[in-house]
Formats: structure tokens, C-alpha cells, sequence
């Protein structure tokens, strides 16, 4: 039986660890050609290999990174159908007047300019092809209900949240389709610093008591819904931010 994402070619940005690794893992198992980027080439590479995907070292805050990645995406399977912007990047919680302008820089770069470069690079060659494309952005729940000592990486997931509802409505008559989805933290490699301590299952403790179901999301949980908003199932889904948090949005 074919794959939800069969004959798809998809990009997606921080897949060397985390929920980017796990996005990728998904999209390959369900038939997409897949690209992904990251800045650690031995990460990268890893994940690539074990994959069997391409893997291009890259930049989200570089325009050039992201013209780069086009060319890649059509040189190596001719074309390109969905990009999952998952690279993120955030500073240790901490009291907001103690935040430093590296890393507010840091946060809305990564988090926010990525997405603002990417649709800037990728709509042109959707819409000059007459091409249906699928951005996927991961927003998260720190942008819908934040928690203090994050102030401006909960400011930045909220941005994106706001800028991808309102492509969704701008490149709707284009089929082109915008969507985020916003985890709960769950155990990645930025988890110490949501915590500002290590990342230890006690440390976790106060986090996920407030998640009725009673655990942080995993990589497979955020692949899952990827996969269904990438998928031809959601063909007539734009616009949403979908929570996989285990209803601590409720």
C-alpha cells in the first residue's frame, strides 16, 4: 500500500536531532523524498545515512541557505512540495530584565526570520509553477499559553503562530496551504533550557504536572501530525495551530 506521502518531496529544517530527526523518520517511512537540513554536518549526516535521505548543511537565517536548499530539493527530486520549518532556538529561562540582546537576536533569527525567509524564497517558485505547497511551521505551546521566564520565545512561537495563519488566508486562492503545530516540551536538546536546569525526569516534574495526560511529547508525536497535515487527508486544513500537548492548552 503507498504511503500517505507518496511521490511528496519534503524539506525539513533542524532534522538532524529531535523532532526534526523524528519528522523525517516519519515523512521517509510514509513515501516522501526528503531533504534535510541542519547546521550540525555530523548530525546531519547521521540521520541522513540511517535514512537514506539528503542531508545539506544550512543556515535558516540565511537567505542564500534557503536558495540553496531549493536547488537542492529540484536538482535531487525534482521539485519541492512541503517544507517543515522545525530549526528553533531559545536561551535559558530566566527573569526577563536579565535577557540580553543576544537572546532576543537568537530567538526571533531562528525562530521567526527563518520562517519569513523561507516563505520568501519558496512561495515564488510554488506560485510560478501553478504548485500546491505545504509549510508546516513548529510554533508551540509556549505561544498559546506561555509560561514565565520565557518572555521572548514565547513572543516569537506567538509571531509565528499569527504570521502563518495569515499567509494561510493570503495564499489560499494559490493552494497553498500554512499550518503550525505547537508541542508541549517533551525531551529534546533544548528541553534543559525550557527548565533552566538539567534535564533530569524530577526537574520535569512541575512541567508536566500541568499536562492532563500526564507526559512532555515526543518527536513521534509531532511526526504524527506533520505527517496528517502534509498528507492529502488535510487538503482542506489551512490555517490552524495544532496542539499536540497532551491538552495543556485546554
Amino acid at each position: 500500500m503507498a504511503g500517505r506521502l507518496e511521490g511528496k518531496v519534503a524539506i525539513v529544517t533542524g532534522g538532524g536531532s529531535g523532532f526534526g530527526a523524528g519528522i523525517a523518520t516519519k515523512f521517509v517511512q510514509e513515501g516522501a523524498k526528503v531533504l534535510i537540513c541542519d547546521l550540525s554536518q555530523e548530525n546531519g549526516t547521521s540521520v541522513a545515512q540511517s535514512l537514506g535521505c539528503e542531508f545539506q548543511v544550512a543556515n535558516v537565517t540565511q537567505r542564500s541557505d534557503w536558495e540553496s536548499l531549493l536547488k537542492k530539493a529540484i536538482d535531487s527530486f525534482g521539485g519541492l512540495d512541503i517544507i517543515v520549518n522545525n530549526a528553533g532556538a531559545t536561551y535559558s529561562n530566566k527573569p526577563t530584565e536579565t535577557v540580553t540582546d543576544n537572546d532576543f537576536d537568537l530567538c526571533f533569527n531562528v525562530n521567526v526570520k527563518s520562517i519569513y525567509l523561507s516563505s520568501s524564497v519558496l512561495l515564488p517558485y510554488f506560485m510560478e509553477n501553478n504548485r500546491p505547497g505545504c509549510f508546516i511551521q513548529i510554533a508551540s505551546t509556549a505561544g498559546i499559553r506561555p509560561r514565565p521566564g520565557l518572555t521572548w520565545y514565547n513572543a516569537s512561537k506567538a509571531a509565528v503562530s499569527n504570521a502563518t495563519k495569515t499567509m494561510a488566508v493570503e495564499y489560499a486562492p494559490k493552494k497553498i496551504r500554512f499550518n503550525a503545530v505547537c508541542p508541549v516540551v517533551g525531551s529534546t536538546g533544548m528541553t534543559h533550557l525550557f527548565l533552566g536546569k538539567p534535564d533530569t525526569e524530577e526537574n520535569r516534574k512541575a512541567f508536566v504536572s500541568t499536562v492532563p495526560l500526564g507526559r512532555g511529547s515526543t518527536p513521534k508525536d509531532v511526526a504524527n501530525a506533520c505527517c496528517y497535515l502534509a498528507s492529502d487527508e488535510a487538503e482542506f486544513i489551512t490555517g490552524v495551530n495544532l496542539e499536540v500537548d497532551g491538552g495543556r492548552c485546554v
